[in-house]
């Protein structure tokens, strides 16, 4: 049976994060490159080699969630229902009782409540607890995010959860997508959220060698694709956006923000950690296929970018393979450098800045860009960000694992 083919738009979307804790915020300092990354402030980081990481600023979880409700929420669940709040205000959406079962939740979570895991299990071994916390089960799981927020929203729709590490929001934004195109559902809620920041969660990333030190200077520890760059930064916090069909957001008067059009994933069936160039480049050619979208026709690319030696370079070599000499006229940032490498969370965080650069004609740079690297020589918007024209962009999500996600956006003109 032939499946209907619907058009999926973004009429709101929500951020809480290292670089702002709303959207208004987030993006202005993206643009003005202000770095959200300092000296970990919620343990104390002495003994650690790598001290620093992009947390979100003086955030007092009472002065947003009653006490009561606060026993059944970890640290990463807070910030996706705030981020969701931000989203479904912004939308001006008021869903009927009658359209509940067709508004769903996809949330994307690489480490889901691992400050609570760590927390318990520093209790339980350390302090040889021998009654931990009751709601301990519910504030770790990883769809712990999507279940509050379908409860804080009424959403009755099809939610669920995903875990691919670094691309985890990027697939759940584009399964959510694929729920609104092939008819499934009307309304999605849709995003990421992490808070990996915890002592033994750095302690584990030191072990991998991925992290930038920048001690002396964590505003400029986090440098995509310029030669001196070292890893990459933890972050955390969360983006959603809602998506709507289109003749539904249109039916209500909302303001359509962008379209989406494209998603690819790939596996790279490949090494656990290191990345390679076929996954990458699979996955773009996917987005653009699908949004029937020809890649000299792509303006921006909001890259992975993590700042590690061997992304950077393996992402570089994905992009000339599939744009061919437009590569070297696109318009490529790494925001990372500003608000850390948010895991799971990072993929929707990204995207609302792609979906911004589209609605405003500003492409935010990658700050700290110091010297150009031989293997990554193309345009990355160093330092500054730039008043471009941009009709169509995508977000790039590559995970340890090889697992991929790209998401294609394309500016709403009728």
């Amino acid at each position: 049976m032939e499946q209907s083919v619907r058009r999926v738009v973004i009429t709101g979307m929500g951020v809480f994060a290292s670089a702002g804790k709303d959207v208004e915020s987030f993006f202005s300092n993206l643009v003005n490159a202000r770095s959200a990354i300092c000296r970990i402030t919620q343990f104390d980081p002495s003994s650690l080699c790598v001290q620093i990481g992009a947390e979100v600023p003086d955030y007092k979880p009472a002065d947003y969630f009653p006490l009561k409700r606060l026993d059944l929420l970890d640290r990463f669940a807070q910030f996706g229902l705030l981020a969701a709040r931000e989203a479904v205000q912004s939308s001006g959406i008021e869903v009927r009782d009658e359209e509940r079962p067709r508004f769903g939740v996809v949330m994307g979570s690489g480490m889901g409540g691992v400050g609570t895991f760590d927390g318990e299990c520093f209790n339980l071994y350390a302090k040889k607890a021998t009654r931990l916390h009751p709601f301990t089960i519910p504030k770790i799981m990883h769809n712990a995010a999507t279940s509050q927020i379908c409860m804080e929203h009424g959403a009755r729709g099809p939610s669920f959860s995903t875990s691919t590490a670094c691309s985890s929001a990027g697939h759940a934004i584009g399964e959510a997508f694929h729920l609104i195109k092939f008819g499934i559902a009307d309304v999605m809620l849709t995003g990421g959220s992490d808070a990996p920041i915890t002592y033994g969660m750095v302690r584990c990333w030191e072990s991998v060698r991925v992290l930038a030190t920048g001690n002396s200077d964590p505003s400029r520890a986090c440098r995509p694709f310029s030669a001196d760059r070292e890893g990459f930064v933890l972050g955390e916090g969360a983006g959603v956006l809602l998506l709507e069909e289109l003749e539904h957001a249109k039916k209500r008067g909302a303001t359509i923000r962008a379209e989406v059009a494209g998603y690819g994933m790939t596996s790279d069936a490949g090494h656990i950690t290191q990345p390679s160039v076929d996954g990458p480049a699979r996955a773009m050619r996917m987005a653009l296929d699908e949004a029937a979208v020809n890649p000299e026709e792509v303006d921006y690319i909001n890259a992975h970018g993590t700042g590690t030696r061997l992304n950077d370079v393996t992402e570089t070599q994905a992009i000339k393979e599939v744009f061919g000499g437009h590569a070297r006229s696109l318009a490529i940032s790494s925001t990372k450098s500003m608000h850390g490498h948010a895991m799971g969370a990072t993929g929707a965080v990204e995207l609302v800045a792609t979906a911004l650069a589209i609605e405003r004609g500003v492409v935010p740079p990658t700050a700290n860009y110091a010297a150009p690297d031989p293997e990554c020589d193309l345009d990355y918007v160093p330092n500054a960000a730039r008043e471009k024209p941009v009709r169509v962009a995508i977000s790039n999500s590559f995970a340890f694992g090889g697992l991929n996600a790209v998401l294609l956006l394309r500016r709403f003109d009728s």
